[in-house]
């Protein structure tokens, strides 16, 4: 009999970020799998015909959709084993994980809260609710070894399960001639230091002036971002906004360098995803990166904010002929970690783990 699991997290709809993106793949892989029986439940369900109007105003969406993401998550739950709770952080843990938590303390099922923040420590710093939660919830699920060692820190034991790269969408290609034509597909928002990816950029141009750089996603600061472009009067800047997920993988095809000045991050799937494609990496160390990428076999790394070693090191990997490709092909090796046929079986020994008092090992899926 399958295992029936309600995963709990945000859609695709508004296109945001990682978070989405590893809900989504989690969802399709499982719904192909006959060792589960998934259900989905969107933490941000589409409001009614005729209140799209309200997708304008932050705080009122927000009361609509509560009662409707309740209802879809009660029903959910009770014919389920499990509530796999995608978590973030601050205020949106309120909104999503704990009353997932709650209504599956309510009906006695069992509940993971799989947290994905890079904001952690700060979190659980200042949240006593979320301590609380954690600390009763049947397990914690994170993506990187560095967030496992933020939550040991407030007594929390978590499981690593790491990231899935789509292995559909992003294909494997060499860059025997490195041209200067520079991605970064992070959002919009401080703490993935967009501001800084344009200053790197800037000062890449003062030695390579046929460079390019495109700017992939959306977020609160892109009006100030485009202000930062003008005010450097640098040119080959494209805003691309926010790309379906099947079309991705052509920006990360097209490109030869991806830049990362994350101020804050845990495990970036961004950075999967160029391992993936033969996308050579430079990138910041903020939070867990430094476990994701080896400087000098994976990737170039600085310190975080350090937007002039960023830029030294993307001219580096010009100047440097088959340093990006070697960093590269080491990259596309660790990808492999990450594909589904990896990341599956992490995920049952956790699933299983929560049932074992309930069923016998020999009763479990291959």
């Amino acid at each position: 009999m399958p295992l029936r699991v309600v995963i709990v997290g945000p859609s695709l709809r508004r296109l945001f970020g990682g978070q989405e993106v590893q809900a989504n793949l989690l969802v399709r892989h499982w719904q192909q799998d006959a060792a589960m029986k998934v259900m989905f439940v969107p933490n941000d369900p589409a409001l009614p015909h005729g209140l799209n109007w309200i997708e304008r105003i932050p705080c009122l969406r927000t009361v609509v959709r509560m009662p409707l993401y309740l209802s879809a998550l009660w029903r959910a739950t009770k014919d389920s084993d499990i509530v796999h709770a995608f978590s973030a952080s601050h205020s949106s843990f309120l909104l999503s994980p704990m009353p997932a938590w709650l209504i599956a303390q309510r009906l006695g099922k069992k509940v993971l809260i799989n947290y994905r923040s890079g904001k952690a420590g700060d979190h659980l710093r200042r949240s006593r609710i979320a301590r609380a939660i954690l600390r009763r919830a049947d397990a914690i699920v994170v993506a990187s070894a560095y967030l496992e060692r933020v939550f040991l820190e407030f007594g929390l034991k978590a499981h690593v399960v790491p990231n899935i790269v789509d292995s559909a969408q992003f294909f494997y290609r060499p860059r025997r001639s490195l041209r200067p034509l520079l991605l970064c597909t992070r959002n919009f928002a401080s703490c993935y230091g967009i501001d800084l990816v344009v200053r790197t950029f800037a000062e890449v141009k003062k030695t390579f002036p046929n460079a390019r750089l495109c700017l992939v996603g959306k977020g609160a600061q892109e009006s100030a971002i485009r202000r930062l472009v003008d005010e450097l009067d640098v040119g080959d800047v494209e805003f691309a906004g926010p790309v379906a997920r099947d079309r991705i993988g052509e920006f990360y095809a097209k490109a030869d360098i991806f830049v990362n000045a994350s101020r804050v991050d845990n495990m970036p799937g961004s950075i999967l995803e160029c391992f993936a494609s033969g996308l050579p990496v430079v990138t910041t160390s903020a939070g867990g990166i430094p476990d994701l990428v080896e400087h000098g076999r994976t990737g170039l790394l600085c310190e975080t904010g350090d937007w002039q070693a960023l830029a030294r090191n993307i001219v580096r990997l010009l100047r440097e002929e088959g340093l990006a490709l070697n960093l590269a092909r080491n990259g596309h090796q660790q990808s492999l970690l990450y594909r589904w046929d990896r990341v599956r079986s992490a995920w049952l020994n956790v699933y299983w783990s929560l049932l074992e008092s309930r069923e016998t090992p020999k009763t479990r899926a291959k």
